[in-house]
């Protein structure tokens, strides 16, 4: 059994057992989180919903918190001078899905 979920701006295809990386909760690890938006619920047969599946849930236990890689960020104008470089680290939560009530 499969389950589209939305969270973060983004959209995963997720089974039970799977280890996913998504944007940042806010929750310690541990803890529990459900998800509430989902768009589509398949086993043999595909359930999509208008825009959500009513009634369907995905259940997920937060693994660890922390942040990625550094992306340099580089602005150059020739001729004037003009550099600038900034490095970015973003922040995301990694979940464990447990259970896909649907």
């Amino acid at each position: 059994m499969y389950a589209i979920i939305a969270t973060g701006g983004k959209q995963y295809k997720v089974s039970e057992g799977d280890i996913i990386t998504i944007e940042k909760l806010g929750v310690e690890a541990g803890e529990k989180v459900t998800f509430d938006q989902v768009l589509a619920v398949g086993d043999k047969k595909l359930k999509v919903g208008t825009p959500t599946v009513d009634g369907a849930t995905v259940e997920a236990s937060v693994v660890k918190e922390g942040r990625g890689k550094k992306v340099i960020v580089y602005k150059y104008k020739r001729k004037t001078g003009y550099h600038n470089k900034n490095g970015h680290r973003q922040a995301f939560t990694q979940v464990k899905i447990e259970k896909i009530n649907g």
